[in-house]
């Protein structure tokens, strides 16, 4: 299968993930933040459980066995780490920074990684820069919370390599923007 349509694939479940956001959000305006964690935190546990048996006991998932990278056969793949950078980030984080670095991880990663393997490894941080700043203009209406949050993101997915990045963005660019907003009110 050809490098760019494989990525493709996997970048059309990935932004799948963003269904969990608004599992999150409705939950959340109907029963209370509490029950919207606990019910992300059971998607989590259904999740875990079939990468269990995917790893442990060679079961393969319909739909998704084709997508696995060569790293992520005998480990966890990368929807695990974005469930659970998913639910720190909102646990943590005021809701629309949370948001943003949520969707900056999951649209700033797919960029990357779709025009990386088009146009070059150069353009993949461009494109994630820019794309994290226009996610960022959907929630955030503070230029400077907005362009820390999309500088985070991009120098995590530059040079973090030994953290899974699904996990690492929005966890690293929710905190620079929480702790920039905390740091403006003060101010």
């Amino acid at each position: 299968m050809n490098d760019f349509i494989f990525e493709l694939r996997r970048k059309l479940v990935h932004i799948l993930s963003a269904f969990y956001l608004f599992i999150y959000y409705f939950t959340d305006k109907i029963f209370g933040q509490d029950e919207a964690i606990l019910i992300l935190v059971f998607f989590l546990v259904i999740l875990s459980f079939a990468e269990f048996l995917r790893i442990k006991y060679s079961v393969k998932i319909p739909l998704f066995e084709r997508l696995y990278r060569e790293n992520e056969k005998n480990n966890l793949s990368g929807s695990v780490y974005l469930l659970i950078g998913i639910i720190i980030a909102l646990s943590a984080f005021d809701f629309n920074i949370a948001s943003a670095a949520i969707l900056m991880a999951i649209f700033g990663d797919t960029a990357s990684a779709l025009i990386g393997k088009r146009i070059g490894f150069k353009a993949k941080f461009i494109a994630e820069f820019i794309v994290d700043v226009a996610v960022g203009f959907i929630f955030l209406n503070n230029l400077l919370i907005i362009i820390a949050m999309a500088f985070t993101a991009t120098v995590v997915e530059i040079g973090l390599k030994s953290i899974d990045d699904n996990l690492a963005i929005p966890v690293a660019a929710g905190l620079a923007g929480q702790i920039l907003a905390i740091l403006m009110k003060i101010l």
